[in-house]
């Protein structure tokens, strides 16, 4: 078996107005989060991984060579929390905590999003200040919280 690689990004992806999108876990409904996800690989980036995660959850375009490139910022920041147990047989025995890697994405107002029905079911827009109290990760929460201080 394969397990998942510890480290992993939370995109908030969010419009010049600071409404951020939230995407509703399949496998967990009713938990609204950014986008979200591990490395592939030890030696993919980061950067490299939220650009994937985006593209994979959302049908947004992120790449280098994309309009929305430059829009994709890394925050420089790092939560580091216990995994939940209902997600820890994903990861080697031995691993508790996973790393997290902070990046945002200003889109424009109606980009639009295309969900992978197989991990996201819903979607909706909302304010940052309620974004932040729908997300079911405290992380993820803070995260958006900070989005005042990162948006250009």
């Amino acid at each position: 078996m394969l397990f998942k690689i510890p480290q992993s990004v939370l995109v908030v992806i969010h419009t010049p107005a600071l409404d951020v999108l939230l995407i509703n876990r399949v496998d967990a409904p009713d938990f609204w989060q950014s986008v979200t996800g591990s490395k592939d690989s030890e030696e993919e980036t980061f950067a490299q991984t939220a650009v994937r995660e985006v593209f994979e959850e959302t049908g947004i375009d992120c790449a280098p060579g994309s309009a929305l490139h430059g829009a994709l910022v890394d925050w420089g920041l790092e939560n580091v929390y216990e995994i939940y147990p209902r997600w820890r047989p994903r990861y080697a025995p031995e691993v508790t905590h996973n790393t997290e890697h902070v990046f945002g994405l200003q889109v424009p107002p109606g980009t639009p999003v295309r969900l992978n029905p197989h991990e996201h079911s819903a979607l909706r827009w909302l304010p940052w200040r309620a974004a932040a109290d729908a997300c079911f990760s405290p992380s993820n929460a803070e995260a958006v919280l900070l989005l005042p201080q990162f948006a250009r």
